[in-house]
């Protein structure tokens, strides 16, 4: 690894936040107060990536989804949020966790029913072949012959 990608000690305060998503309208609304900041790639991180995120009471942290190829994990370091998964409703806190396989498809989401914020880091891999579904509307996320990922409709027309 070259010199200048080692990382040195981080305070996640002083990195980027990213706010919103590119989901298309009208799928945007639920998680627009949402705000990540990337964690491993200021330190060159390349194999998986993780994100510290923060979910104002009443945001969602996406659409209700499951990926074909990436592995998803996520801890919960403050606050509570509710897992949606195919199976219901199930209450988190800080210190808990949930995996998500690839290829299981149970569409799964985080939402902020608290009033107050809460924050978690997802922890997912980074395989360019990955796709999408969302389970609850009529959206994926797919390849596109060019390179990179559009959002679709499920039977295929672009957004």
């Amino acid at each position: 690894m070259p010199d200048d990608l080692r990382c040195q000690a981080v305070d996640p305060a002083d990195l980027p936040a990213r706010s919103g998503s590119g989901y298309p309208e009208p799928y945007r609304a639920a998680v627009a107060g949402r705000s990540k900041r990337a964690l491993g790639d200021p330190c060159g991180l390349t194999q998986f990536g993780a994100n510290l995120v923060e979910l104002p009471p009443g945001c969602w942290s996406s659409q209700r989804h499951w990926h074909s190829h990436e592995d998803e994990l996520v801890y919960v370091v403050s606050g509570e949020l509710t897992l949606v998964t195919d199976a219901g409703e199930q209450l988190m806190r800080a210190g808990t966790i949930a995996g998500f396989p690839a290829g299981t498809s149970d569409g799964h989401h985080l939402i902020n029913r608290s009033d107050r914020p809460a924050t978690y880091i997802e922890i997912g891999t980074r395989m360019p072949e990955d796709e999408a579904v969302y389970s609850d509307i009529d959206m994926e996320l797919r390849r596109r012959p060019e390179g990179g990922h559009a959002f679709v409709h499920k039977g295929g027309e672009p957004y």
